[in-house]
């Protein structure tokens, strides 16, 4: 059974397996009911619950959001065999000072008048909760799997799947 924990451990723990993943997958609900995933990227180095994503200001995301705030992100580091999927609110921020602060300048490509372009604004997701995958990758624990699976029929349990509620204060 997956555990459902809100203490400060799980919630870095949500933070070290995403801030080195470079490209979320973030999907809300468009003006038809259907899911939409695009891919984003985050621009922070810390983290305290709240994700940030540069975006153009008109963008079709930023009226998805606007309609339904729910969104979701999936992350995945394949070679790390970890995954972590976030669900949360998204709301659209004109904020040009956070702006300047979440600026880095490869960002330019995609947003060549800058942080305080009126095109740019930000997608501020405020997590509410996340789900985890984390498993070894060695070879070696692949192999033990394999055989176990083979000889037992049982598959091997190498690994954690957490859920995390960041509503909760950590007790």
């Amino acid at each position: 059974m997956v555990e459902t924990r809100s203490d400060a451990e799980a919630k870095r723990k949500v933070w070290e397996m995403i801030k080195d993943v470079e490209i979320a997958m973030m999907v809300t609900m468009d003006e038809e009911g259907r899911f939409r995933g695009r891919p984003m990227r985050a621009s922070q180095k810390e983290f305290d619950g709240v994700l940030w994503f540069f975006t153009q200001a008109g963008s079709p995301k930023t009226g998805e959001v606007a309609q339904d705030e729910r969104c979701l992100l999936a992350y995945s580091d394949p070679r790390g065999q970890n995954y972590v999927s976030i669900y949360g609110v998204a709301e659209l921020v004109r904020d040009v000072e956070q702006q300047k602060r979440l600026w880095a300048e490869p960002l330019r490509v995609w947003f060549p008048g800058g942080a305080e372009s009126p095109e740019v604004a930000l997608l501020k997701v405020t997590c509410e909760g996340a789900e985890y995958w984390d498993s070894p990758s060695s070879t070696l624990v692949h192999a033990y799997g394999y055989i176990k699976a083979v000889t037992t029929g049982e598959p091997p349990h190498p690994g954690a799947n957490d859920k995390v509620d960041f509503t909760k204060k950590a007790g």
